[in-house]
């Protein structure tokens, strides 16, 4: 399925950031989509409409990092702006590694994340 410049999928599993996030990117005119684990983004990507991804570390099951490795040896070449509440300097060098465009350690102020998103757009990326 084609991505669309304006979808971002949030991937957190903590309900309340997921939601949080979720309304703050519609309230800026993005769509997005919603999961709460990485296992549940695998299970929909081939449906998913999502550019780029806003994705949590630390996950109850395969952490942001692992999904960020799946999605590579897929050879699948989604953005990921990776948010954490850990500012360990291993986890920030993996996330940078994998090629994340962004790494908000939480709670992050959400211009940063507007501001993320923004960049991408304006460097032709799909979000």
């Amino acid at each position: 399925m084609p991505t669309s410049l304006n979808v971002v999928a949030v991937i957190d599993d903590d309900p309340i950031m997921l939601e949080a996030t979720s309304s703050l990117l519609s309230a800026f005119a993005f769509t997005t989509e919603s999961y709460e684990s990485a296992e549940a983004f695998l299970e929909s990507a081939a449906t998913s409409r999502a550019g780029c991804l806003v994705c949590d570390i630390h996950l109850g099951g395969a952490s942001g990092l692992d999904l960020a490795r799946r999605l590579a040896a897929d050879g699948t070449k989604l953005p990921i702006i990776f948010v954490t509440g850990s500012d360990a300097e291993s986890i920030r060098q993996q996330a940078t590694e994998l090629g994340c465009v962004a790494f908000l350690r939480k709670p992050f102020f959400s211009t940063a994340l507007i501001e993320a998103l923004t960049k991408l757009r304006r460097n032709g990326a799909h979000c």
